[in-house]
C-alpha cells in the first residue's frame, strides 16, 4: 500500500514491479486527476501552455490498483490498517509518500484573491489571474516565489515581491551568493521588497510593517513547505521537530514494514553527516528506487540512500542548478563573475567539493555532481578559473 500518487509514490510503484516485485500493489492518491509532475505548474501550466504533465505510466499494465480522491485520515499499525474517508484499507508494508504541503500565512485562509501554487487546480485558479494581467504581490522571494513572478511578468502582470529576509533565498543560500541574485527581479521587471513583513491581507489589499499599502488583484503565497504529516501524528511513527518522517539509511520508519519516501521523508546522510530534509523532484525520483529494493530483496540485503541533494529554477531567464550541501562547508569559491549570465559558486570542506550551484553553466553541474559523489578535493587556482573543465581542476 503507497499513499500519495505524487512523483514518490508513483515511481515506488513503478520500481516494484521493475524490480521483481509480484505481490499487489495499491496506490492512493488524494486528488482527483491522474497523477502529473509538478515541475510544470509554476511554468507551462500557469501561463496555459500545458494542461498539465500526468505521468506516462499505464498502470493496468503494471497491475498498480490506483485509487484516485483517497485522501487518507490515519494510520492504526498494530492492526496493519489505514483509515480514509471511505473506509479502512489493510496493508502488509505501508509506503507513506504523502509530499509537502505549503506554509499558510496566517489567518489568510479563505481570503478571495489570495493563492497557493503547489497543485494542478492551484495552477489552473491561477491561470486567469495572468491571463487577466492582474496586479499581483508574491510573498516570499524562495525558489516558488521567483519561478512564479517570472511566470506572471511573462504574462505581462504587475509584479511585487515581498520578502521579509533582506534577501531573496534567504532559507537556501548564503547572503554573499544571494546578493548577486537581487537583481535579476529589476531586470525582469518585478519590483522586490526585502526586509518587508506582511501585516496583514485583504481582498485586493497587502499592508506590510512599515504602514506600505500594496494593492493587489491577486496575491501569491510561496513562504515555504512542510511535510504533510499530520494524519500520522500519535501513530507510533517517530517525527522529527520539521514534521518530517525520521526514517533509517534504508528509508524504513521507526514502525515495521512501514518506509517513507521523497518530501515527507528526512534520512541520515553518512556523506554530510546528518539528517537531511530534500524538497526536490530529483530526491522524489530517487528515493522509490531505495525503497522498492529494501522491500523486493529484503531489509538485509537492500541498498542504503545516500544521495547528492540536486535541484534546478527556471528564473528570470537564468537557468539556476544546485547540488549538494553546503551547510557544513567552510570555504566558498566562484568561477565565474557573477555580474554575468554564466557563474558558479563551489563550496569546499577540507578542500573537498561538497555542494555547487551553477547559473547557465549545465557542465559545471554535471561534472561538479560527479566530484561530490567521488569525494574529489579541488585544486582551487585551476577550479577558480572558469575557462578550465572542472573535471580537469582536481588534485
Amino acid at each position: 500500500m503507497i499513499v500519495g500518487a505524487g512523483v514518490a509514490g508513483v515511481q515506488t510503484a513503478v520500481a516494484l514491479r521493475e524490480q521483481g516485485w509480484t505481490g499487489a500493489i495499491t496506490l492512493l492518491g488524494a486528488e482527483p486527476h491522474q497523477p502529473y509532475d509538478r515541475p510544470p505548474l509554476s511554468k507551462a501550466v500557469l501561463l496555459g501552455k500545458s494542461e498539465g504533465s500526468a505521468f506516462e505510466v499505464d498502470f493496468d499494465s503494471l497491475g498498480i490498483d490506483l485509487r484516485l480522491g483517497r485522501e487518507v485520515t490515519g494510520l492504526r499499525p498494530e492492526e496493519r490498517v489505514l483509515d480514509t474517508a471511505d473506509g479502512p484499507e489493510p496493508y502488509d508494508r505501508l509506503v507513506i509518500a504523502t509530499g509537502a504541503e505549503p506554509v499558510v500565512l496566517p489567518g489568510t485562509e479563505g481570503i478571495p484573491g489570495v493563492h497557493l501554487l503547489r497543485t494542478l487546480d492551484d495552477a489552473t485558479r491561477l491561470r486567469p489571474v495572468l491571463a487577466d494581467q492582474h496586479d499581483v504581490v508574491v510573498v516570499g522571494a524562495g525558489w516558488i516565489g521567483a519561478e512564479f513572478a517570472t511566470a506572471a511578468r511573462e504574462a505581462g502582470c504587475k509584479v511585487t515581491v515581498v520578502e521579509a529576509a533582506d534577501r531573496p533565498l534567504a532559507g537556501a543560500l548564503p547572503a554573499e551568493v544571494a546578493a548577486h541574485m537581487v537583481g535579476w527581479y529589476a531586470d525582469c521587471g518585478a519590483e522586490l521588497l526585502t526586509g518587508a513583513r506582511v501585516v496583514s491581507l485583504s481582498e485586493g489589499a497587502v499592508l506590510l510593517d512599515d504602514g506600505t499599502r500594496l494593492t493587489a488583484g491577486a496575491v501569491v503565497v510561496g513562504i515555504g513547505a512542510r511535510p504533510s504529516t499530520d494524519w500520522l501524528a500519535g501513530t507510533g511513527i517517530e517525527l522529527a521537530a520539521d514534521r518530517s518522517v525520521v526514517t533509517d539509511e534504508r528509508l524504513r520508519t521507526s514502525l515495521p514494514d512501514i518506509y517513507a519516501v521523497g518530501d515527507c521523508a528526512s534520512f541520515p546522510s553518512a556523506r554530510y553527516a546528518e539528517r537531511l530534509l530534500v524538497h526536490h523532484w530529483d530526491n522524489a525520483l530517487q528515493g522509490p528506487r531505495t525503497v522498492a529494493a529494501n522491500i523486493v530483496r529484503g531489509e538485509a540485503e537492500g541498498p542504503l540512500y545516500d544521495p547528492v541533494p540536486y535541484f534546478w529554477s527556471e528564473q528570470f531567464g537564468r537557468f539556476v542548478q544546485y547540488a549538494g550541501h553546503h551547510a557544513a562547508a567552510d570555504e566558498l569559491l566562484w568561477r565565474g563573475d557573477p555580474a554575468t549570465a554564466a557563474w558558479s559558486v563551489c563550496w569546499l570542506r577540507q578542500g573537498v567539493l561538497v555542494a555547487l550551484l551553477a547559473v547557465g553553466r549545465p557542465r559545471d553541474l554535471a561534472q561538479g555532481r560527479k566530484l561530490i559523489e567521488r569525494g574529489a578535493r579541488l585544486d582551487q587556482r585551476q577550479a577558480a578559473d572558469p575557462s578550465v573543465p572542472l573535471k580537469s581542476a582536481t588534485v
